[in-house]
């Protein structure tokens, strides 16, 4: 896979103080103090840390791995997003497909030339079908962390969750770098399983004709301790930090293009399947 080069400062792309859709400062968003839904997202972030270890971690990698589960296109995987609302979300409380087409059409505006970089807006959440497969939400959606390591001072929630994890209680999984080497890579880390991980094995297993700067987007959009909170660099390589940018640029448009004012997808349809012909058509194994 080629690296693409973003062809300008990142920083400078998408810097509005406010989210012109519906007028909400950008400290508004990922509030995880207070808020109509918090009780919901509370709960759910209770469930995952407690439940997210390493042994089950490695068990949903080995369950999910060979995307042996079914059968489907991307725009009826698309459609089945219609019944997904993210328990996990603070900002939100309406169907993921929605906010697939904001995210796209935000990442549209600003790079009209990167239209891969649109699709990746469209896919990055699809892994949350796993809610329709039988798997609980603590385990499709939310941040993402690394397990087998100290958790971070900046994984959300962190001083009130995590107690009953049994993780927690053995000394080989709590130091620093756990049971990983500096510099690792985050590829050889194994992250706590959800969505994110999912759809990057779906992609790898249908070779999906787009840029490795697209996989990785993917692959760690939902690991705000490190894009955001600047947690884990001890287990970055130098490839890591290379994409950092990538994940960066993409998160202005997973966060702040969310807005209750809702996209018409019967009117966006045409464009987006042009570009899933271009670069992952015909059915797909999930």
């Amino acid at each position: 896979m080629k690296v693409v080069n973003m062809g300008c400062d990142p920083s400078e792309i998408y810097r509005p103080d406010i989210n012109l859709q519906n007028g909400k400062l950008k400290v508004e968003f990922r509030n995880f103090k207070e808020g109509p839904l918090m009780e919901r997202v509370f709960n759910t972030y209770l469930l995952m840390h407690t439940n997210q270890t390493v042994e089950f971690v490695k068990k949903k990698n080995e369950e999910y791995g060979d995307c042996s589960l079914r059968q489907m296109t991307i725009m009826e995987t698309l459609d089945l997003l219609d019944t997904v609302v993210d328990e996990s979300d603070p900002d939100v409380d309406f169907p993921n497909s929605y906010h697939a087409y904001q995210t796209a059409e935000g990442i549209r505006k600003a790079h009209p030339d990167k239209d891969w970089f649109h699709l990746v807006g469209l896919l990055h959440d699809m892994g949350k079908i796993l809610a329709l497969l039988g798997e609980p939400q603590w385990a499709v959606v939310g941040d993402t962390f690394p397990v087998g390591c100290q958790v971070e001072s900046s994984v959300v929630l962190r001083d009130s969750t995590f107690h009953d994890n049994p993780d927690m209680k053995n000394p080989k999984y709590n130091s620093r770098y756990g049971i990983y080497q500096p510099n690792c890579g985050l590829e050889n880390v194994l992250m706590s399983w959800g969505h994110d991980e999912y759809m990057y094995k779906v992609m790898k297993r249908n070779n999906f004709a787009l840029p490795q700067e697209a996989f990785y987007m993917i692959r760690f959009h939902s690991f705000y301790p490190w894009h955001t909170g600047g947690d884990y660099m001890h287990l970055c390589n130098e490839g890591d930090l290379r994409m950092l940018p990538w994940v960066k640029e993409f998160n202005k448009f997973d966060l702040y293009t969310k807005s209750e004012d809702l996209p018409d997808p019967q009117e966006l349809k045409t464009y987006y399947q042009s570009l899933v012909d271009k670069y992952c058509p015909g059915t797909l194994q999930w």
